[in-house]
């Protein structure tokens, strides 16, 4: 199932949003201008690679926030962002763009550090902003639960675009990436070089951290009261 848009518009400019996109987006002409040698050898550096990481050692825990910016492939970048694009406006606009933004940062980091805990290959960067867009999944899964996700589903030879309703959309996407990383902690030294944990933990990030971060927060009068549960 590949998300097209959401169905609830968001009522103010996502600033922040946009900013992280580009952000993001700089990052990764950055590596490409980069040889072979020399792309491994910032991704040392900036990537989240677990054994370069003690957590007696506070100068070694950067990474957790860095690697959230960095991408391993031009199709890893663009999934992020479209994914971003779809779910962080409304979750910016429901946050308010200062709290969006801490909240997408702490995010990142708390799905690094489930990542960093649950890793099998702590030789292995991980990169990228999935753990930290999983957070905002959560988030929305939270806030809007009434909304629908249209989505383009291919059917054997024919293709549908159907409305799908957030919480199944956004819950079965957050049950493969649980059964995922179990079926990964079987394997050893072999994973798939997606990283499950950290979606599963910014996902529980945004569940648990979306609440606290609306507190104060009031509901904007030009969206319609069905798209919240409380």
């Amino acid at each position: 199932m590949l998300p097209i848009r959401d169905t609830i518009r968001s009522r103010s400019f996502p600033l922040v949003n946009w900013l992280i996109i580009i952000l993001n987006a700089l990052v990764f002409f950055h590596q490409s201008t980069l040889s072979q040698a020399q792309l491994e050898s910032f991704a040392q550096v900036w990537a989240l690679v677990p054994a370069r990481i003690s957590l007696a050692d506070p100068l070694t825990w950067y990474p957790f926030l860095t690697h959230m910016w960095l991408h391993g492939s031009l199709l890893h970048l663009l999934s992020n962002m479209w994914v971003l694009v779809i779910f962080g406006d409304n979750v910016e606009d429901r946050l308010g763009s200062g709290r969006y933004l801490l909240f997408y940062l702490l995010g990142g980091i708390g799905a690094g550090l489930l990542q960093f805990f649950f890793s099998t290959s702590p030789n292995v960067p991980a990169l990228g902003a999935s753990g930290a867009i999983a957070a905002v999944m959560g988030a929305y899964f939270l806030f809007f639960p009434r909304a629908k996700v249209v989505s383009f589903v291919p059917i054997f030879l024919f293709l549908w675009f159907v409305d799908i309703p957030a919480v199944v959309y956004l819950g079965v996407w957050f049950l493969m990436q649980v059964y995922s990383g179990v079926a990964s902690l079987s394997l050893p030294g072999a994973e798939s070089g997606v990283a499950w944990w950290a979606h599963v933990g910014g996902f529980l990030f945004g569940l648990v951290a979306g609440g606290l971060f609306s507190i104060g927060r009031k509901h904007r009068p030009d969206y319609p009261d069905e798209y919240y549960p409380w």
